[in-house]
């Protein structure tokens, strides 16, 4: 059990789980709009985000002087090098996959990219605003292909889609809330090192309240859509859990590994 931890935690440190996760999820919302995602569709997606989450450690990484609080940074900046050639060939084999896929999902990717390209100019400025702009590209990435291909949504569908972007907000200020002590020490900007932590946690507890409103909404008004709603209500039954029990998760930070890994989830709706 110990190295199979061990081995996820490694994962988890590399964000190779995110890309699994924005992977799966991006397949989740295929199927509920009855469509299949080419190979080469998602090989794109999964790179892109390993690439943007690498670029953005790397990119904290390389600031700090001194040794980084958090394990994750300190692997980066130890591994500098090594990951930073990885992320330059992982850029080049994202940039064949252009030949291959869909020429509308290209043209709705550079538009993407371009509000990527701006959220990492302007992230050290406008740090209070990292979470919600992370949440707004990590939803649009997933989203990306599945708008790309069938634009026209159903209500159920549009319900769905609110409520994986709030659990995905929730992830992101959830981490951020956790992580308060640790950011300011390394003087990286977040939600909770500009409003504090009471904040912050006021805003999880709203946040909370509105995806239970939505599944209580979801499960009235569509019950054909039971199954995928209660999936993204037990991602963010799991992120409570954390909320709930800092003071466990935080040690040998546990609540990344479950954090990232509620993102894994929908495969279940995929499976079954």
């Amino acid at each position: 059990m110990k190295k199979i931890l061990a081995s996820y935690r490694m994962i988890n440190i590399l964000s190779l789980d995110v890309a699994a996760g924005a992977m799966i999820c991006a397949s989740f919302f295929a199927h509920l709009m009855n469509f299949v995602i080419l190979p080469q569709g998602l090989i794109s997606l999964g790179l892109t985000v390993w690439i943007i989450y690498t670029a953005d450690h790397l990119l904290d990484a390389k600031k700090l002087k001194q040794d980084a609080s958090t394990e994750r940074h300190r692997f980066h900046q130890r591994h500098f090098k090594s990951l930073s050639a990885l992320l330059l060939g992982a850029l080049l084999i994202d940039l064949t996959q252009i030949y291959f896929i869909r020429s509308i999902v290209f043209v709705d990717g550079l538009r993407l990219a371009f509000l990527v390209g701006i959220y990492f100019l302007v992230q050290q400025r406008i740090g209070f605003l990292k979470e919600l702009l992370g949440t707004l590209l990590y939803t649009g990435g997933v989203l990306l292909i599945p708008l790309s291909v069938n634009n026209q949504l159903s209500l159920p569908v549009i319900l769905l889609i609110l409520q994986f972007g709030i659990t995905a907000w929730i992830n992101l200020l959830l981490f951020s809330w956790i992580d308060k002590q640790r950011d300011e020490k390394d003087k990286h900007h977040s939600f909770a090192t500009t409003f504090g932590l009471i904040v912050t946690q006021r805003i999880l507890l709203f946040l909370f309240v509105t995806t239970a409103s939505l599944t209580a909404i979801q499960l009235v008004m569509f019950p054909m859509a039971s199954m995928a709603t209660l999936i993204l209500t037990l991602m963010t039954a799991l992120l409570l859990l954390i909320f709930l029990k800092r003071s466990y998760f935080e040690k040998e930070d546990r609540y990344r590994l479950l954090g990232d890994a509620v993102f894994l989830l929908p495969i279940l709706y995929i499976l079954f």
